[in-house]
């Protein structure tokens, strides 16, 4: 399932890794959300029966992507990017880890970062198994969204992407948060999704467009972890906030003791008694990680820490092992 907007030189590339794919029993349902360049003739072109194409007035990402689902005729959805490309068993290997895991609704891939045509040596080399993703989406987004692939059936109990301004974007954050708490989920090891960074993606046009859209959804899932009910309280917006960058939105009497107590609790009800290393310990990690962003925040050393960063700066530089 393919949303485009305005698609250029980057849309043939991205269609041409999914029709190669070595699994070849998939629809390509490829909606152009009111495109003004040559995507609709481009489209139109298309001579393989797999495609299926549909215009439409831009009407947003999230509700193109749901008439996309409303459209599909599989048992699972997978998302492409215009700017992305999968490798050719992408699909394959999505389909395979759904087909023997039916207790799992949402199954990603960790993925390459390029910058336009370019490797950069950086990868999403996100977390791939249930407990740890259902943690880790407590604070942020991991999953990349154009290697995503999802059971149809459980987007019917869970439902589509939010079209409320208010919760999107992040759209897809939104979603894998709800999916998440009642299916598990995972990530492929392997990475099968070349993520481009070029100057058309959407997340990123402007400075943190979505921050405090992130935020709520970050206190929702710490809420409904650590408590059970999705309604964050003060303590869950301060954890989203701190890990968010954000300290300054803090509440005024913010504890971070409470912080990490709620944090705590939620890793117990997504953990139950299982035991880590020390330095494995995701909510030790994150309990240190927050603690020390408290105290920059709380006691002004946000200049002592700029300082201290440059001064190790300088003596990489001249050949110290700092």
């Amino acid at each position: 399932m393919l949303s485009v907007r305005n698609g250029g030189a980057d849309l043939p590339k991205a269609l041409e890794t999914i029709l190669k794919q070595s699994f070849t029993d998939f629809e390509l349902i490829a909606i152009n959300n009111g495109s003004t360049d040559g995507t609709r003739e481009f489209l139109d072109q298309i001579a393989d029966p797999r495609v299926r194409v549909y215009h439409q007035e831009d009407k947003g990402l999230a509700a193109a992507l749901n008439r996309g689902i409303s459209l599909a005729r599989g048992r699972y959805i997978a998302r492409q990017d215009h700017d992305d490309w999968a490798l050719p068993t992408r699909i394959a290997q999505q389909v395979a880890f759904l087909d023997a895991n039916p207790d799992h609704a949402l199954v990603g891939t960790r993925a390459e970062v390029w910058v336009g045509n370019s490797p950069t040596g950086r990868f999403h080399d996100h977390p791939t198994e249930d407990e740890n993703l259902r943690f880790a989406l407590l604070f942020n987004n991991y999953f990349v969204h154009s290697s995503v692939m999802m059971r149809k059936t459980a987007l019917d109990q869970v439902g589509v992407y939010t079209t409320d301004r208010s919760r999107q974007p992040p759209e897809d954050y939104e979603l894998w948060s709800r999916i998440a708490r009642q299916f598990r989920v995972a990530n492929l090891p392997e990475r099968l999704t070349i993520y481009r960074e070029v100057p058309t993606s959407m997340s990123r046009d402007g400075v943190n467009p979505f921050m405090e859209k992130l935020i709520l959804i970050s206190a929702e899932n710490l809420a409904a972890a650590s408590t059970g009910v999705l309604l964050p309280q003060p303590v869950h917006r301060d954890i989203a906030c701190l890990a968010h960058g954000q300290p300054d939105k803090m509440s005024g009497d913010a504890d971070i003791e409470a912080m990490c107590a709620a944090i705590v609790m939620a890793g117990k009800s997504i953990f139950g008694d299982r035991s880590f290393d020390r330095d494995r310990d995701p909510v030790a990690f994150w309990c240190r990680n927050l603690r020390h962003h408290f105290a920059i925040h709380r006691y002004k050393l946000n200049g002592v820490r700029t300082v201290a960063r440059s001064v190790r700066t300088a003596l990489r530089r001249f050949g110290f092992p700092i």
